[in-house]
């Protein structure tokens, strides 16, 4: 009961403070109005990160299936994901605090924490595991912070004016795509994904949508990597979904 009940207020707790972010807004300015101060490539358009509320309810749903599976799943395992949950919960909230009061360094140690979290607790699912009220939730919610965190460096690194080591900012905007389609196509192969490769099919459509022609090399890469991770789900969705 009170596990349930400390995931619940987490859950309650994160989504108050992003709308509190949105709305009020924190510090006088909305969560993507600050992304938007630096000519960063590698930021979606802002509906791209709408997403969130679409995670939010389905990480109710994860609750609900949560509270529901305690006669098939031990509860060693059932308090490791909760304590996890929490925690993320938690570093989301640092991280928003952070990003919003000018920290920005430690938006990236904290965006880890969170990313590293999250990842713990989609490992305690096997691969199998492609259920709404199991680990379809946490890995919307994993893959959009996998986009979320390369962003937040290209950030800091752009406030910082780093060099790119004499490569230009657009090459190196193809390569965090690259990148990131790595881990889509890994998450593919290895654990049966769909649903967190489809969120990074979402944030590169954004990517191509805010570059548009002013950077065309990026948005055509990034059109490009998409139609490469959705023609790998439509050619592999028989042998993804039927994964032991």
């Amino acid at each position: 009961m009170y596990r349930i009940m400390i995931m619940t207020l987490s859950l309650i707790a994160i989504v108050l403070v992003n709308v509190a972010a949105n709305s009020i807004p924190l510090n006088g300015s909305t969560t993507v109005a600050i992304a938007s101060r630096l000519p960063v490539l590698f930021m979606p358009a802002g509906y791209v990160f709408a997403l969130s509320a679409i995670i939010y309810m389905l990480l109710a749903f994860w609750l609900y299936g949560f509270k529901h599976n305690n006669a098939t799943v031990s509860q060693s395992l059932q308090n490791g994901r909760a304590i996890l949950f929490t925690i993320s919960c938690l570093f989301n909230i640092v991280w928003l605090l952070l990003w919003h009061y000018g920290f920005f360094n430690w938006t990236i140690v904290f965006m880890a924490l969170l990313l590293a979290t999250l990842l713990a607790l989609y490992f305690t699912y096997p691969k199998k595991d492609n259920q709404l009220f199991g680990r379809i939730p946490i890995a919307i919610n994993l893959g959009l912070i996998f986009i979320a965190t390369i962003a937040n460096i290209s950030y800091v690194l752009t406030l910082h004016e780093w060099s790119g080591w004499g490569l230009s900012d657009p090459l190196w905007t193809v390569i965090y795509l690259t990148f990131a389609t790595a881990i889509a196509l890994h998450f593919l192969y290895h654990h049966a994904d769909i649903a967190l490769s489809s969120v990074f099919i979402w944030a590169f459509i954004g990517i191509a949508v805010k570059n548009g022609v002013n950077e065309l090399f990026v948005s055509a890469a990034a059109l490009f990597l998409t139609a490469a991770i959705a023609v790998v789900i439509f050619f592999k969705r028989k042998q993804l979904t039927s994964v032991k």
